[in-house]
């Protein structure tokens, strides 16, 4: 069964933690952009795969889900699947990490503006290629 409000309050929060990223942006919290992107990811991606009828899993990283699961999702998707499962699998190895740290490794001096930048593209990419699959109303 598909519980398509459910997608698409998973893209509603998606889009909204979107946007507070650009707080911590401007807060120069490059640690928190890379984590939270992720998070913007993983929900656009579940709010993706609900619609679609695949019942995600409770994982962080969707590449695997995506590509096992690739003939359900639309079709004009097919070009962008492997843009959307690297998205996904690059900042689940960081989630943790960016969040926590390590003894030998504190995130606030680790992350860069690069890795903020590029962690933010990527959430924004996904929320773009996924918002238009997801329907306005189940």
């Amino acid at each position: 069964m598909r519980n398509l409000d459910l997608a698409l309050d998973y893209l509603k929060r998606s889009s909204v933690r979107l946007k507070a990223l650009d707080v911590l942006y401007e807060g120069e919290s490059w640690a928190d952009v890379v984590r939270e992107s992720q998070e913007v990811v993983e929900l656009a991606l579940k709010a993706l795969l609900r619609s679609c009828g695949v019942d995600a899993p409770r994982v962080h990283d969707l590449a695997p889900v995506l590509r096992a699961e690739s003939r359900r999702l639309p079709k004009s998707l097919a070009p962008h699947l492997d843009e959307l499962a690297d998205a996904s699998r690059q900042l689940r190895r960081d989630r943790e990490l960016a969040f926590y740290g390590a003894e030998d490794l504190t995130p606030g001096d680790f992350y860069t503006r690069s890795d903020a930048d590029r962690a933010l593209a990527a959430a924004r990419r996904v929320v773009e290629l996924v918002t238009p699959h997801v329907p306005a109303s189940g």
